[in-house]
C-alpha cells in the first residue's frame, strides 16, 4: 500500500491540519482504529492508553503524543521533573551541576524560583519573606490560554484562592494546585512591551532520545507597554503574551496578531545587543530544551509508534537569560494571520516528513516515528540524537561541552 493512501484521523478540525494531509492526498479514516495517523487530543490519548482497554497500536499507526506527556506538559509535574533531575546531577556530580561565582547552576537552572502549592506552601514563605518586594505569578497546573493566572506582592493575596477563607492561612486549601514562580520584573522589552518566544520542538523518541528544533518560531508580543508598577498588578495585557489574553486588548492587531518571526527578532538583538551575546542567548535556549527533555526520559513511557511536537515557551530578560515558562502537549495549530499560517503549514508539513516518509507504509524497517535518519527536514534541525548521531550541541557549544555533558 502505497504512502499516498494513508489513512488519517484527527480530533482537531483545523486548517492547517486538514489542509496538510490532504494536499498529501491522504484519506480520512471512517473508522475508530483503521487509521495510519492521529492527531489526537490529550484525553483520546489517555483513552487509547488505558490499560483496562488493553488497547496496543498496530505496526503502521503513529499517534501524535506519548502515553504520559503530562510528565513535561503539566506545569507542577514540569517543575517536579525538573528538580529532581538538578538533584540527581548533583549527586553524580556531573559537569552541569557545576555553580558559578554567584551559587547559580549554569546549566540547570532553567526555570525561575517555583513552588506547588498547597504542597510546598512552607518553602514559599519562607522564600518570600526573604525579598517582600516581589511579585510572584501563580498558575493553575491544568489550564491553559492564561485562565486562572494572577500576580501577587502580599501573602495575604492568596487567601481568596482557597477553598474556604476561614481556614487558617497556615493549612491553606486551594480548589486546585498551582504553581508560584518569582515573577521576571526585569524582561526585555521591544518598544516597551513585554514579549515572549514561542518555539516548536519535535521528538520522535525518548529512549535514545531524538530531539528536533525547528528554526522558524515567534515572539509573542503585549499590545500595551510594561510596567512592574503594582496598580497594574491585574492587568493581564500588559504581563501575559497569551494571544487568548491579548485579544481582549483595544490595542490588538489581528492583520500580524502582535506576533514577530525569531529570524527578526535575532536579527534585531544582533543589532542591539552584538553577535556573541545573542549566541549565547539561542545556545542556552537549546541547553533549556534539552535539559527539560532529559528530566523527563527515565519516567516517560516511550513508544516506537508515538512522536510529539511541543510549543515551549521562553521568556528572555534584559540581560539576555531566558528561561522556560512552559511547555505545550497541543500548543494552537489555529492561524491568526496569512504569515501564521504559512508558519504552521511549514512546520506541520516538516512534522509528517520526519514521522511518516514517502516511503513509510512500504518499507517495514521505517514503521514507527524515530526512523529519519537525515539530519534536516525542511526547517527542522536534529538537536539532539542519542543513538549515536551528531547533534547542534556538540557542534555548537563546544566550550560547554555540549551533549557530552548530557550523557
Amino acid at each position: 500500500m502505497s504512502s499516498s493512501k494513508l489513512r488519517w484521523k484527527s480530533d482537531f478540525d483545523k486548517q492547517c491540519i486538514i489542509h496538510n494531509f490532504e494536499k498529501r492526498g491522504w484519506s480520512r479514516c471512517t473508522s475508530d482504529d483503521d487509521w495510519n495517523i492521529y492527531w489526537a487530543n490529550v484525553w483520546n490519548v489517555k483513552q487509547i492508553f488505558n490499560p483496562d482497554t488493553g488497547h496496543r497500536l498496530g505496526e503502521t499507526q503513529l499517534l501524535n503524543h506519548f502515553p504520559n506527556h503530562y510528565e513535561l506538559t503539566r506545569k507542577d509535574l514540569m517543575v517536579k521533573n525538573i528538580k529532581r533531575y538538578k538533584k540527581d546531577m548533583e549527586k553524580e556530580n556531573n559537569p552541569i551541576a557545576s555553580k558559578d561565582k554567584e551559587g547559580n547552576y549554569v546549566y540547570l537552572d532553567i526555570i525561575p524560583i517555583t513552588y506547588i502549592l498547597p504542597g510546598d506552601y512552607t518553602l514559599f514563605v519562607e522564600e518570600f519573606r526573604k525579598n517582600k518586594n516581589a511579585m510572584w505569578i501563580m498558575k493553575p497546573c491544568g489550564r491553559a490560554q492564561g485562565k486562572g493566572i494572577f500576580l501577587v506582592n502580599k501573602l495575604n493575596q492568596l487567601k481568596k484562592w482557597a477553598t474556604c477563607s476561614k481556614l487558617p492561612f497556615q493549612t491553606l486549601s486551594l480548589k486546585e494546585s498551582y504553581v508560584i514562580s518569582k515573577y521576571v520584573e526585569n524582561p526585555l522589552l521591544i518598544g516597551g512591551r513585554k514579549f515572549d518566544l514561542r518555539l516548536y520542538v519535535l521528538v520522535t523518541s525518548y529512549r535514545p532520545l531524538k530531539v528536533w528544533y525547528y528554526n522558524i518560531g515567534f515572539a509573542r508580543f503585549c499590545n500595551e507597554k510594561y510596567t512592574a508598577d503594582i496598580a497594574e498588578l491585574d492587568n493581564m495585557t500588559i504581563h501575559l503574551t497569551n494571544v487568548a489574553i491579548q485579544k481582549q486588548s483595544e490595542e490588538y492587531n489581528d492583520k500580524h496578531g502582535g506576533k514577530w518571526n525569531t529570524n527578526n527578532l535575532r536579527f534585531y538583538l544582533e543589532m542591539t545587543h552584538g553577535k556573541t551575546l545573542t549566541d549565547k542567548c539561542f545556545e542556552d535556549i537549546y541547553n533549556i530544551i534539552t535539559v527539560s527533555l532529559k528530566s523527563v526520559t527515565s519516567v516517560m513511557i516511550n513508544d516506537k509508534h508515538c512522536f510529539e511536537c511541543y510549543g515551549y515557551d521562553i521568556l528572555i530578560d534584559d540581560d539576555l537569560k531566558p528561561c522556560l515558562i512552559e511547555v505545550n502537549a497541543s500548543p494552537s495549530l489555529t492561524a491568526t494571520s496569512e504569515g501564521d499560517r504559512v508558519l504552521k503549514m511549514g512546520l506541520l508539513n516538516d512534522v509528517f516528513n520526519i514521522v511518516a516518509p514517502n516511503d513509510w507504509l512500504d518499507d517495514s524497517s521505517k514503521h514507527g516515528s524515530n526512523t529519519c535518519k537525515e539530519r534536516s527536514v525542511g526547517s527542522f534541525s536534529l538537536l539532539l540524537d542519542e543513538s549515536g548521531g551528531e547533534d547542534r550541541g556538540k557542534k555548537n557549544n563546544k566550550k560547554t561541552g555540549g551533549t557530552a555533558l548530557w550523557r
